[in-house]
């Protein structure tokens, strides 16, 4: 039976449906004249093609937030500009809620020529308060937090100053002058520059330096040994807290001021356990960018500095932790390590959380104030002694 062309539908990816089949003849003459060449082509069908895409959308944007996060990350802890009006904020806006604590602003340099800005208010107390030169000198230089600016803090900061003056009328037979300054650091308020922690460190150098100047200005016509003891306490809010402990950690106090104590406001231990506590799944990659952390303000690594600083001196400086009860940002048990830190190191500590206050809420409230102004209260009865 003869072979007959015809037409075929069968359907094969490439030949169109219905399409004429050669016959075997010229098929075997086509593959004997000529070399056949196989090649195999690879293609991504739709189905497996978006998973693809996407897992390579997602890790390129991984690795973006990861590059603006190592390479702004002055951006992302220190906000100056927040809220928009921060810098334009004047302290005579805020005088009429400071209970009478009268403040003024002054201005210093750090080393590297930056100016800087400082609100400082003396506070006379004791029963016997008077114009003369005091018994006592105790200093308290404030350190703020990530945000905002200075006089937006007074208020709360002259209710303590306030509740400690009112404490102080108990307080027999002494004349006792507290000065607080409170550092604006560079980029905030009215102060130049840009905030870095190395920058942060130059800052509170300086305000330290600026105390003793004013010590010494202010009592420089006493003999040496009638001029009285200038005790200085160091309060540091939020990243506030890791400037005081650098400043405690790494600077050499001024032969005229004697470190009393530190005031630790609702602290962490350093930015790389906020990054884990920020970033907690392991699989996320930005809790793992703490080699390229360019600010640490480790308070845990300086507590150990301060106490085998001040363990050849007589004395050891007393730390008090205050905490937010529902701080929004910064763990409770983060508080707990400083607190279990400064035991293992000798430190004298206490330790006291304000119920209901969020992360900026502990000065807000009144047992926030009464809590400091207790403690400052405390070291001051203590120097007397």
């Amino acid at each position: 039976m003869p072979f007959i062309r015809g037409a075929s539908r069968v359907s094969i990816r490439g030949i169109p449906k219905l399409s004429i089949l050669p016959s075997r003849s010229s098929t075997t003459s086509r593959i004997d004249n000529n070399t056949l060449t196989c090649r195999r082509e690879y293609h991504i069908e739709g189905p497996m093609l978006a998973p693809v895409v996407y897992s390579g959308l997602f890790v390129a944007l991984w690795a973006w937030k990861c590059f603006m996060m190592v390479t702004f990350q002055n951006k992302i802890i220190y906000m100056p500009g927040l809220p928009p009006n921060a810098r334009q904020e004047k302290i005579q806006d805020y005088a009429s809620r400071c209970a009478g604590i009268q403040w003024r602003e002054e201005r210093v340099r750090a080393t590297d020529g930056t100016d800087l800005a400082l609100c400082v208010t003396d506070v006379d107390l004791g029963p016997s308060a008077t114009p003369r030169l005091p018994d006592i000198a105790f200093y308290i230089l404030y350190f703020q937090g990530n945000a905002s600016s200075i006089p937006p803090r007074l208020p709360d900061l002259s209710s303590a100053l306030s509740i400690l003056k009112r404490q102080s009328l108990q307080w027999r037979g002494r004349n006792i002058r507290c000065t607080m300054v409170c550092l604006s650091y560079r980029g905030y308020w009215t102060s130049r520059g840009r905030p870095t922690e190395k920058g942060l460190n130059m800052d509170a150098a300086a305000a330290l330096n600026w105390v003793s100047k004013l010590h010494h200005n202010f009592y420089g016509k006493e003999d040496q040994g009638s001029r009285p003891a200038a005790k200085l306490v160091l309060w540091g809010q939020s990243i506030g807290a890791g400037v005081a402990t650098n400043l405690a950690a790494e600077t050499p106090m001024p032969a005229n001021v004697r470190l009393d104590s530190l005031i630790l406001e609702t602290p962490f231990t350093s930015i790389r356990a906020m990054l884990e506590v920020l970033y907690p799944q392991k699989w996320l990659p930005y809790r793992y960018l703490w080699p390229f952390l360019r600010n640490h303000l480790d308070s845990w690594k300086n507590l150990g500095v301060i106490s085998k600083k001040y363990r050849t001196e007589d004395y050891l400086p007393e730390v008090f932790i205050l905490e937010a009860a529902k701080d929004e940002l910064v763990p409770t048990e983060l508080s707990q390590k400083l607190y279990d830190r400064c035991l293992d190191v000798q430190l004298p500590v206490t330790r006291k959380a304000v119920a209901g206050a969020f992360h900026n809420d502990t000065m807000f409230r009144s047992e926030g104030r009464r809590a400091i102004s207790d403690f400052l209260s405390h070291r001051i009865i203590t120097s007397l002694i």
